[in-house]
């Protein structure tokens, strides 16, 4: 596939703003690092989430400000976070427990590839060191939905939407939903489905830049970011 180049399309912050309104009153959610994480900015007012951590916390608020910061409260990504009234804290061990069991409602990863049948790369690249897979095959595995918030087109230019995923897989047919800076795709059993679109990208834009077959069924709304 050549080489795309694509000016436009959301933030960092805008991906997670959309990913919000996927979020029920009472779930539990798991957030991975990097784009995921900024969701916890971005829950809608009146809602009650409660974001896990694996490890090992229960009830995380917003992003500190800086007269907030606790260097000693951190997230799975090491990043300084705040609690909420009732958070809790326990050990990593039940935190996959809870996760293990099938009791958070979503999990938002990132992603370096999935293809058109669910599956998601998102742990390593080979010939590059890695510290481990973290819990993220635990959460692909575990939890009831599973969305990606990711870059739709790599550093390289290259479209990481494909075929079939190149790098080793963390789970099979698990993905729901992609949020991209360019589109929202649904993973269905018939394939990948383009149901919204940036504000300002056209569809033609998103085709070009998926390698994967797309199913565009009607007209492609823009997204509403609230």
């Amino acid at each position: 596939m050549p080489q795309i180049n694509v000016t436009k399309g959301l933030t960092r912050e805008q991906i997670a703003q959309r990913i919000a309104q996927e979020l029920k009153d009472g779930y539990y959610v798991n957030l991975g690092i990097g784009i995921p994480t900024l969701v916890a900015n971005y829950i809608p007012k009146g809602m009650t989430v409660i974001l896990q951590s694996e490890n090992g916390l229960l009830g995380i608020g917003p992003f500190p400000t800086e007269a907030e910061v606790d260097p000693d409260l951190i997230n799975a990504g090491k990043e300084t976070v705040t609690t909420l009234p009732g958070s809790s804290f326990f050990s990593s061990a039940d935190s996959f427990a809870m996760i293990r069991g099938g009791h958070i409602d979503l999990t938002v990863l990132g992603a370096m590839e999935v293809d058109e049948q669910g599956n998601i790369a998102n742990w390593m690249i080979p010939g590059k060191v890695v510290k481990g897979m973290g819990g993220a095959m635990d959460l692909v595995a575990g939890a009831r939905n599973v969305i990606v918030a990711m870059q739709h087109i790599s550093k390289e230019g290259v479209s990481k939407i494909l075929p079939r995923c190149t790098l080793p897989l963390t789970g099979v047919g698990v993905v729901k939903k992609i949020v991209s800076e360019l589109a929202v795709i649904d993973v269905t059993p018939e394939g990948l489905v383009l149901k919204e679109r940036a504000p300002g990208i056209s569809v033609d834009e998103i085709r070009k830049a998926t390698a994967a077959k797309l199913h565009i069924k009607s007209d492609v709304p823009e997204m509403e970011l609230v």
